[in-house]
């Protein structure tokens, strides 16, 4: 075995899935003996087999990721109790594993790959389906470049025929529970310190944090970044509507005919709303050129 060969070698069996109990699996995908196979390139010590010692970096492997989509789901796992949540992490690496060269998007598709996956939360799916969401929004509004925002002489030349892009951290929200108290009540209680080298503590932390109680309400919310802090930032329906439509590039005319639809703001308010509409918008310098 030249060392290319090992190297390989060594990638696939430190990569292959733990058990349910987080354990080394003892046999292969094909029927291999695990064990055999370590005993092949790994020497044993006075104190551990060869698989035992191959078993230690197979589990740092998977631990290092769960301890990553936790650092980014510290609200889900509160939600869900730690143990399920790292049983819900291991089954959700199994089916998406890491393709990216940075830890950074380990997590990215959790809270679509959750949502055909209610055996993992139980009753409370619904609930910690909105929570993966909200944590996973505001990663996208941390790491999304801003652009440079329209000034006040952009905006006064717009029209009816006008598309307008929206800066790419803002992300909009369609929630069934008010998740955003939820989920800064638990930001509140874990320290900014580094997650990694403190996984274990902070695990313990969750699991000790006391959740507000959560009654199905829908919300709308705009996750964004100013001034390199991350906001959320409720929003009536109406609001919510104009921005998702013209987030897709449609005529500002037709974002708005479609934002006061079936509307319960009477009519003669509805410029005066979507004056203050702009207003915020603008100065949270939300609106971009193409």
């Amino acid at each position: 075995m030249n060392l290319l060969d090992l190297q390989r070698r060594m990638a696939q069996d430190v990569s292959r899935p733990l058990t349910a109990n987080f354990e080394m699996q003892s046999l292969t995908d094909d029927g291999h003996s695990v064990q055999a196979i370590a005993e092949s390139y790994i020497r044993p010590n006075d104190r551990l087999s060869s698989f035992e010692r191959l078993e230690i970096y197979n589990r740092q492997y998977w631990f290092r990721l769960i301890a990553a989509v936790t650092e980014d789901f510290t609200a889900l796992q509160a939600v869900v109790g730690a143990k399920r949540f790292d049983v819900l992490v291991l089954a959700y690496l199994r089916e998406n594993p890491s393709t990216s060269f940075t830890l950074r998007d380990l997590g990215a598709k959790l809270p679509q790959w959750l949502e055909s996956h209610a055996e993992v939360t139980a009753r409370r799916h619904r609930l910690a389906l909105d929570v993966a969401r909200l944590e996973w929004a505001y990663v996208e509004a941390f790491d999304s470049a801003t652009l440079k925002p329209l000034d006040e002489s952009d905006l006064a030349q717009l029209t009816g025929d006008s598309t307008l892009s929206l800066q790419p951290h803002l992300q909009l929200l369609e929630l069934s529970y008010p998740v955003d108290e939820l989920v800064l009540a638990v930001h509140k209680a874990i320290p900014a310190t580094d997650a990694t080298s403190n996984a274990v503590m902070e695990i313990r932390q969750v699991r000790k944090i006391s959740l507000p109680r959560m009654r199905r309400s829908t919300i709308y919310l705009a996750v964004h970044r100013y001034e390199d802090s991350v906001y959320y930032r409720r929003l009536d329906r109406e609001a919510y509507r104009l921005l998702r439509v013209l987030q897709q590039q449609r005529l500002l005319a037709e974002a708005l005919e479609f934002a006061f639809a079936e509307s319960k703001i009477a009519p003669e308010q509805q410029a005066l709303k979507t004056q203050q509409y702009f207003a915020h918008a603008a100065e949270l310098g939300w609106f971009t050129k193409q």
